[in-house]
């Protein structure tokens, strides 16, 4: 006569078949982000540590007070590039955003706030107004400015995924931490979390080589600003 197998057995076993997908399902949707994170390991930097590079690429985000300050996230990010200008880090600055977006001109708030609070010379400042997203800035960088060798600036949670897409469509690049005064451990986990659904699209749109959004000529801005 065998034994009846205890409730509390079935239970465990009921629970560990229900685990097991769960926690595969958790891995794969994890490997994005190892993707971005292994890409950018030896390639992100304190600004005090940075690398040289002719060029710092501002990556854009919302501005505030009606469209015509850069709020928090962004102001640090612009003291930061406009600090490695100053110690000789970078030459040129590219603002990268979204030219119509819902908060405002980023990239014309960002070469605004650049210059005239930042003390950054006009003529070494170059924005692009078609830098949608990160996959974008990226890639309109390299195809359209020609750049080949840029520091990359944007806040901590963002900068392996900047980073990474960077190096892949071209761009031989290092990522600095911007500053982020006045960023609430609330705000940095939620853009955390977001950065962390945001890899599986940055890995899809390497997948499949997407284009640009927005096509564009060749610009020389940024090899005439570095000529002058």
């Amino acid at each position: 006569m065998t034994r009846s197998d205890p409730p509390v057995n079935r239970l465990k076993r009921r629970l560990l078949r229900m685990a097991v997908p769960v926690v595969i399902a958790l891995l794969l949707a994890s490997l994005p982000w190892l993707w971005t994170t292994i890409g950018a390991r030896g390639h992100v930097h304190p600004a005090a540590e940075a690398p040289t590079a002719d060029v710092v690429i501002v990556l854009g985000t919302a501005v505030t007070e009606n469209g015509r300050r850069p709020g928090i996230r962004l102001a640090g990010r612009l003291e930061t590039a406009a600090e490695l200008v100053r110690n000789g880090r970078a030459r040129v600055v590219l603002v990268s955003g979204d030219g119509a977006g819902e908060s405002g001109d980023e990239p014309a708030i960002m070469a605004a706030h650049l210059t005239e609070r930042l003390g950054v010379d006009a003529e070494r400042v170059v924005a692009d107004p078609h830098g949608l997203d990160t996959y974008d800035s990226c890639l309109r960088a390299r195809q359209v400015y020609g750049i080949e060798r840029a520091l990359i600036v944007t806040q901590s949670y963002h900068l392996s995924r900047a980073v990474t897409l960077c190096r892949h469509v071209g761009i031989d690049a290092d990522g600095v931490t911007a500053n982020c005064a006045g960023c609430g451990t609330g705000l940095l986990v939620r853009k955390a979390a977001r950065d962390y659904l945001a890899s599986g699209k940055a890995a899809w749109d390497v997948i499949r080589d997407r284009p640009p959004a927005v096509t564009s000529p060749a610009d020389p801005g940024i090899s005439d600003a570095l000529a002058r």
